[in-house]
């Protein structure tokens, strides 16, 4: 891992990373636990606060939300922003998150939870640095202590909760899992990892201007990885996407060629 150190000093920006096999207990970290702009990453840890209501048996996943003109977010992707359905599941909302990444769903799920109960579940899952302090939106702020904020152990702790089912049961950890396997962006840490091993990966990725990151979960018959990479203060997002491409194949190969 100290070879990836290595190359992201090289790289105009600011970065953070983490690294974990969740058998072993190995890790390893650089600037884990500094708080950095979250952009679409902060949609992980929402869902996870979305499911843990559905287990309070205050929300359920097959109830109708409705859509107006006026909820939908400037800039947004995915089938809520697109389509002219104005009724929509819970679930449909999850998924449009998660997989396309949607800020009209993100943002409904935040008015359905509300920002107050969600600071109060990030809290139950032990995320330290993970503060949503407004709805989602492809536009960033000038100040970044206004944005939404996460670290890169953080984003790393809600994989391995749902891995562990310690803090959703099995089958809602599952579910969040089994969505992200199906992520429609992988252009960053997966890119460069083989297509046949792509299928056991979940991933969470996330952009604003001069901000890229993306956090995984590897599923290998010979460990079970961790791996979150946060970059800000970028010189254009290109940039930053070309360097966590190649940070997620050096990692790809360490894992391929020296994890035993």
């Amino acid at each position: 891992m100290k070879v990836i150190k290595k190359y992201l000093e090289t790289r105009e920006g600011n970065y953070s990373f983490y690294f974990e096999e969740i058998n072993s207990g190995y890790l390893y970290g650089v600037n884990e636990n500094k708080e950095m702009v979250s952009a679409g990453c902060i949609k992980l840890p929402l869902a996870m606060a979305l499911l843990k209501e559905v287990e309070n048996g205050k929300i359920e996943l097959q109830s109708k939300v409705k859509i107006l003109a006026g909820d939908k977010t400037q800039g947004s992707n995915g089938i809520i922003h697109e389509f002219s359905a104005s009724e929509y599941s819970v679930l449909d909302l999850l998924v449009a998150m998660l997989i396309q990444s949607d800020n009209t769903a993100a943002n409904k799920i935040i008015d359905i939870l509300s920002i107050q109960r969600v600071a109060e579940l990030f809290k139950e899952m032990g995320l330290k640095n993970t503060k949503l302090k407004r709805i989602t939106t492809d536009d960033k702020l000038e100040q970044d202590e206004l944005e939404n904020t996460t670290s890169s152990f953080d984003l790393s702790r809600c994989f391995k909760l749902l891995y562990l089912n310690q803090y959703l049961n099995e089958e809602n950890s599952n579910l969040i899992v089994n969505i992200l396997k199906k992520q429609q962006a992988t252009n960053k840490i997966p890119f460069y990892i083989p297509r046949d091993i792509q299928k056991n990966i979940a991933n969470k990725g996330g952009s604003l201007e001069t901000v890229e990151n993306d956090t995984t979960l590897i599923m290998l018959p010979k460990g079970k990885f961790l791996f979150t990479v946060m970059a800000n203060n970028l010189p254009n997002n290109v940039y930053g996407i070309t360097t966590i491409s190649r940070v997620g194949k050096m990692m790809w190969d360490i894992i391929d060629k020296d994890w035993k």
